[in-house]
C-alpha cells in the first residue's frame, strides 16, 4: 500500500484523547503526548514510523520553534510542519521552560497537521478563557502579532481578531 494511502487510513481512523486538563479555563485538551499514543497501534499495523524533528530559527527579533512531523514507510515520507515563536517576554518561566512550552505547542500543531486532528473542536485552540468574544493579546500571540506586522501585515488584521489593551497597541 502506497504511505498516501496508509496515511489517509490512519487519519480517518484516529481518535486522539484529551486527557489533558485546564483548571483555570475549566476545559480538557490534547497533548502532543495524546495525539502519539493514539498513533502507536497504527505503526505496526502499517509498518510505519512517526517521528518529529525540530529546529529553532530567527525570524527578526524573534526566535521561532519549527517542528515537523514525519511519517514514513522506509522508501517515502509525508511530514507537516508547524511553526511557534518561543516568548522570551513571558513572565514566570525561566529559558528552558519558554523553550520547552514553544516546543510542546510546536510537536502538538505538527502532529494534528500531519494527521488532521481539528483544533476548532478542541478547546484549547479555542477557549478565551472568559475574557469575551476576542482572546487578549498578549504572550505567543503578542510575538507574532509584531512579526506579522514587521512583515507588512497590518494593524486592522490584528484589530480583527484580538482584544488589544491600549498600552500593548502604542507597542504595535
Amino acid at each position: 500500500m502506497e504511505l498516501n494511502k496508509k496515511l489517509s487510513q490512519i487519519q480517518s481512523r484516529l481518535k486522539a484523547k484529551k486527557s489533558k486538563f485546564n483548571s483555570f479555563g475549566k476545559y480538557n485538551y490534547r497533548s502532543a503526548e495524546d495525539i502519539l499514543e493514539a498513533i502507536k497501534p497504527f505503526l505496526i499495523e502499517f509498518d510505519v514510523t512517526v517521528t518529529i524533528n525540530e529546529a529553532i530559527s530567527n525570524i527578526g527579533d524573534n526566535l521561532i520553534m519549527e517542528s515537523a512531523a514525519i511519517i514514513s514507510d522506509g522508501n517515502q515520507e509525508i511530514q507537516a510542519v508547524a511553526l511557534v515563536a518561543v516568548d522570551m517576554e513571558q513572565r514566570g518561566m525561566n529559558a528552558p521552560q519558554k523553550f520547552g512550552s514553544a516546543s510542546s505547542y510546536a510537536k502538538k500543531y505538527a502532529l494534528g497537521n500531519l494527521f488532521l486532528i481539528d483544533d476548532t473542536a478542541d478547546s484549547d485552540a479555542t477557549n478565551n478563557h472568559g475574557k469575551g468574544a476576542k482572546p487578549k493579546l498578549e504572550g505567543a500571540a503578542l510575538t507574532k502579532a509584531k512579526a506579522f506586522i514587521k512583515s507588512g501585515g497590518s494593524i486592522e488584521a490584528i484589530k480583527g481578531k484580538y482584544e488589544i489593551p491600549d498600552d500593548i497597541l502604542k507597542t504595535l
